[in-house]
This record gives C-alpha cells, structure tokens and sequence, in this order.
C-alpha cells in the first residue's frame, strides 16, 4: 500500500501545528495545560489537552494531498509515543551527532522552561532539524524553571484546562475595537493593543511559557 508522496509533509506539520500552539493565543489556549506543571518527567508527557481541535485543522487536509489515513494516524501516533522519552530530567546530554538532529530531553526540557532566554523555543517533535532551519533552536545552557510564566495555582483540572478560554472571552469582551477583539485571539499570548495615542497596534509582550 502506498505510503504516501514525497517529500513527506508530516513533519514540518508536526512542527508547525507546535508551533501554531504557542504563537496564536487561541490556539495557546487549548496547549497550555501541557505546559503548566512545574516539574517535568513521565506525569508532564501525560498532562495533555482536552481539546485539540488545532490538530485536526492541521492534520485533516493530509489525506487530500494524497496520504493514508491509516499513515497519518501511525505518524501522529509515534510522535506522541516518542514524547514519553523526551518528558525527563534523568537523561543528560546525549551524543553531539544524536543532539543535533533528534528532539532529546536536553531539547525539550528548554521547550518547557518559563526563563526568558528559553521561551518559545524547540518546537520540534522527533527531529529538533526543524528548529534549527527555522531559528527557533536553544541550547539547553543552565537548569530550566518549568511551569507558565503567569502560573494557575490551581488543582482544579477543570480550571487548568479551559482558564485561558476565559481570559480571552474577558479580553475580547472589554477592546472596544474589532481589531483589538481580532488581536486577543489571533496574536501571541500577552498581546495588548497600543495605547490611544500610540503607533502602530501593539506586540507579543510576554511569550507563553516555553516555546
């Protein structure tokens, strides 16, 4: 059976839909229950969303471009998997050649790291090449501190899961202006509108929690 055209597109989606998840606010909504802990080993890999419906956005059109379903469900399904491996303070560096082209735990306990110079960054799921053609690759350099840069402390698995929807739905309700509505769902996470008398229609000023 075929397995589906060359190139194979399923990693740069796998990448892209990762990052999608951090850098649209919506879409960080649903993501950033994952990111909430903490700690980081096996439990964090399990800390998953309930709702993740931005997978089917990216994933549903592969079968129109000519992919089996049963590849893509094989595809997604090794990536989660591989995860449980990367979810881990027990394991160091490894080699250099094996750090340079897979996502390890080095490279993704980055991705789950609040510190400044480490948000946003190592989107990759199984290959870290990704990040590094994209510049969004960081070294792990000094002990990362997990967890959200606006931490929960919360529980409440209910309020883990869906708080974020409730801030956006509270910011989208008090912009008086159509574009600040459109900016606190489709910009990055801590985007505010410019003040009245400013230029231009504001920025990402605070990433989300690891990248």
């Amino acid at each position: 059976m075929e397995l589906g055209p060359a190139p194979d597109r399923r990693g740069p989606r796998l990448y892209t839909n990762h990052r999608f998840s951090h850098r649209v606010r919506i879409g960080w909504a649903g993501h950033q229950a994952h990111h909430s802990s903490e700690y980081f080993n096996l439990t964090t890999a399990v800390r998953q969303k309930w709702n993740p419906w931005s997978e089917a956005i990216f994933w549903a059109p592969l079968p129109l471009l000519g992919f089996a379903p049963w590849t893509i469900y094989v595809a997604f399904s090794f990536n989660l998997v591989y995860q449980f491996f990367t979810h881990t303070e027990a394991v160091g560096k490894l080699p250099r050649p094996v750090e340079f082209v897979l996502n390890t735990p080095s490279h993704h306990r980055v991705h789950h790291a609040s510190d400044p110079e480490y948000l946003d960054k190592n989107y990759g799921g199984i290959l870290i090449l990704w990040d590094r053609l994209f510049g969004t690759f960081q070294e792990e350099t000094h002990r990362p501190t997990y967890g959200l840069t606006k931490p929960v402390d919360t529980y409440n698995v209910f309020t883990l899961q869906y708080h974020e929807y409730g801030n956006i739905l509270a910011d989208v309700r008090s912009a008086p202006r159509l574009r600040d509505k459109l900016g606190y769902v489709f910009r990055p996470p801590g985007w505010k509108p410019a003040p009245p008398d400013g230029a231009g229609d504001g920025g990402a000023l605070a990433p989300a929690a690891g990248s």
